[in-house]
């Protein structure tokens, strides 16, 4: 079943787009299967549970942190994660930089927007988007690699367009601002009730859980 929904939403996606199988709680048998339907990028919340998975499926697949990521866990973090997706702050980007040099790599990052302003969600203000890309430039083991963001949830679909639209204009300057070791290649918008609406406002990767793996488990 869940090979069969990975299948199916690959066929569904334009060339170009790339799947983010959203894996919170989720069991590692089930994340093998996702595997087995052609899921190439899992997409953890949490550390630990992103370990376990590596220690099983390893390189077969590439790893995004799509949840928080507070300071204490970057240096685990780095050693497992291909992108963190979330960063919000120059604070946590410096601290991926200074982890990354401990191990001679380079992290891809995407900034987190709050698009919707929303006082209760993580993600960097959308004002203070430009003056934090130009931040993550001056670093030497970060590459700024695009923008995510979430947009308020709804039950309508329709409801966070606009602020995907808003994250697409941000993408978009920051293109045209020309920052050095930035390359704006990813656009990550849209979950499995919006993201064919955050493709068509050019979201070129979607973080897609529950129409992969069904409702979610119990998360404590």
């Amino acid at each position: 079943m869940i090979r069969d929904r990975v299948r199916k939403i690959l066929e569904e996606l334009p060339e170009g787009v790339a799947l983010v199988g959203a894996a919170k709680t989720r069991t590692v048998d089930e994340i093998l299967q996702a595997v087995d339907g052609g899921l190439r990028i899992v997409g953890e919340n949490y550390v630990q549970e992103a370990e376990k998975v590596f220690q099983t499926v390893g390189g077969r697949v590439k790893y995004h942190m799509i949840g928080h990521l507070q300071t204490n866990k970057v240096k685990k973090a780095v050693q497992v994660f291909d992108v963190i997706e979330t960063v919000d702050s120059v604070k946590l980007a410096k601290e991926i930089d200074r982890q990354c040099q401990k191990f001679g790599r380079v992290m891809e990052v995407l900034i987190e927007v709050n698009s919707g302003e929303e006082a209760q969600k993580a993600g960097a203000m959308p004002a203070d988007v430009p003056s934090l890309a130009e931040e993550i430039s001056k670093l030497q083991n970060v590459r700024l690699m695009g923008l995510m963001t979430m947009g308020p949830i709804s039950e309508d679909p329709e409801v966070p367009r606009p602020f995907f639209r808003r994250t697409r204009d941000l993408f978009d300057a920051l293109k045209r601002m020309g920052l050095p070791n930035v390359q704006m290649r990813y656009l990550s918008m849209g979950m499995s009730d919006s993201y064919r609406i955050a493709i068509e406002e050019g979201a070129n990767m979607v973080r897609i859980g529950t129409a992969i793996f069904g409702e979610r488990h119990y998360d404590p």
